[in-house]
């Protein structure tokens, strides 16, 4: 049976440094969950506390119900992937992968067999003599895997493993690492800075900044209703506007956002407690927004600035009032969008979001 792994306002800091400001949540056994944020932001120091690698300085960390405080790496129930691997050149595959078992005693035809069976789960039947310098990136990072899977934790542990692959090996390892947790059915918890990797592979996502959980929700709930500034500039593009409340009807507010005519928009989660007057920011993707549509809500003139062309996909800047927004479009050419085009620009009040003023993801 798996186990569920509880953060219990946990807090850690180096002199008057907080690398983690109060984690507080559950991770369920047998779930895919991923710790998503910037570099400095806490996420891997969360990690080495679960692993048993770092101490918490406040607060408790629980696995299965069990206090893990005192209880050192090597007694936990998790095993931990590094980013750079850490495997062993001189050895073969299946040593690689059988040398935790070899640590803890196992005789020698049960560690091979262990390891034939691991190479079957990762999709390498048959490679165990080989050195691991023969292998490629991906398969280096498979065996990596099984390496940890050998000892049968109940959670495995990935601190950014795919950050040294190139972006087609990355996008396919998401596939590979998300199939082997399906079929093992092992907790994974999974640190990366990496938007794609978290959203694609995950039950649910935290969104870190500055030591602190900003949002802990499954992937499209981050992307489509964003809890802060923060999450809402970090995860995904995201045209961000500075604005001011002029009304508040339900779940729709009026905002004056710069474009020259005022903006309706949903208040979402933390939105809701906007009031007339107060500072917001207004947050909307750029595939959200229509040119030359034939809207009535939202709907402003503008010029296109430029155009980044990325063959099926097409970014256009445009320019409103004194605002440059980033419109996304799938497709071919859409006549009368060439740089310097006058257009009109328009957007769903649905598809924007209203949030209280917050710090923002840095460019």
């Amino acid at each position: 049976m798996t186990k569920d792994i509880t953060l219990d306002h946990v807090s850690v800091t180096f002199g008057d440094y907080t690398a983690v400001d109060d984690a507080h949540l559950t991770i369920n056994g047998g779930e895919f969950f991923s710790f998503l944020g910037p570099s400095g932001c806490g996420k891997t120091t969360l990690l080495r506390c679960i692993s048993g690698f770092q101490d918490t300085s406040w607060g408790e960390i629980r696995i299965g119900g069990q206090n893990m405080r005192g209880i050192g790496p090597n007694k936990r129930p998790t095993a931990l992937i590094f980013q750079n691997l850490a495997l062993f050149p001189l050895m073969t595959v299946a040593d690689n992968i059988a040398f935790p078992l070899e640590v803890r005693g196992v005789d020698k035809k049960t560690r091979r067999k262990r390891a034939d069976e691991l190479l079957e789960l990762i999709a390498l039947p048959g490679q165990g003599d080989k050195k691991v310098s023969a292998l490629s990136g991906g398969q280096r990072q498979r065996v990596a895997i099984a390496r940890a899977l050998a000892v049968e934790p109940d959670i495995l542990l990935l601190d950014e493993p795919l950050s040294a692959l190139d972006l087609k090996l990355r996008q396919h390892m998401r596939r590979e690492l998300r199939a082997i947790q399906q079929q093992v059915g092992l907790t994974f918890i999974y640190i990366t800075h990496d938007q794609g990797e978290a959203l694609t592979m995950s039950d649910r996502v935290a969104v870190m900044s500055k030591g602190r959980i900003e949002q802990v929700a499954d992937s499209r709930t981050v992307y489509d209703q964003p809890a802060t500034s923060f999450v809402a500039s970090f995860v995904g593009e995201n045209n961000g506007l500075s604005g001011n409340v002029l009304a508040h009807d339900g779940d729709r507010l009026t905002v004056d956002v710069g474009l020259g005519a005022p903006a309706t928009v949903n208040a979402t989660g933390r939105g809701h407690k906007l009031k007339v007057g107060e500072a917001c920011h207004v947050f909307v993707r750029p595939e959200s927004i229509t040119l030359n549509g034939a809207a009535t809500m939202n709907v402003y003139d503008a010029s296109v600035l430029r155009e980044e062309f990325e063959g099926q996909v097409r970014h256009l800047i445009v320019k409103s009032a004194d605002r440059e927004m980033r419109v996304t479009q799938v497709g071919s050419h859409q006549p009368g969008t060439a740089p310097g085009a006058p257009v009109t620009m328009s957007f769903a009040p649905e598809m924007a979001t209203a949030l209280p003023v917050g710090h923002l993801a840095s460019a």
